[in-house]
């Protein structure tokens, strides 16, 4: 599964920063995570860092995007080894 970012995001600028597959951007109003490369930091931390630092809780899981946690560690591997997403 990727996160997806909901219309309550403040743009306070705290979740991109902390995401190691550099897969959060501003979009044309709030936020945006790319599926593509969202990892819901499997690989990396042990819980989303992004929903650990958003402090109004806008960072769900998209229904939209559903991964196992098998095709998630696949696609950490392919971003960390210089992979395209």
């Amino acid at each position: 599964m990727a996160l997806l970012i909901n219309e309550l995001c403040i743009n306070c600028d705290v979740c991109a920063p902390e995401c190691p597959n550099r897969a959060i951007t501003q979009g044309a109003e709030i936020y945006e995570i790319d599926p593509r490369r969202c990892t819901e930091c499997v690989g990396h931390f042990a819980e989303p860092q992004c929903i650990e630092v958003c402090p109004v809780e806008c960072i769900l899981v998209d229904p939209g995007c559903v991964e196992t946690r098998e095709a998630l560690l696949t696609k950490y591997e392919r971003l960390t080894s210089g992979g395209n997403p």
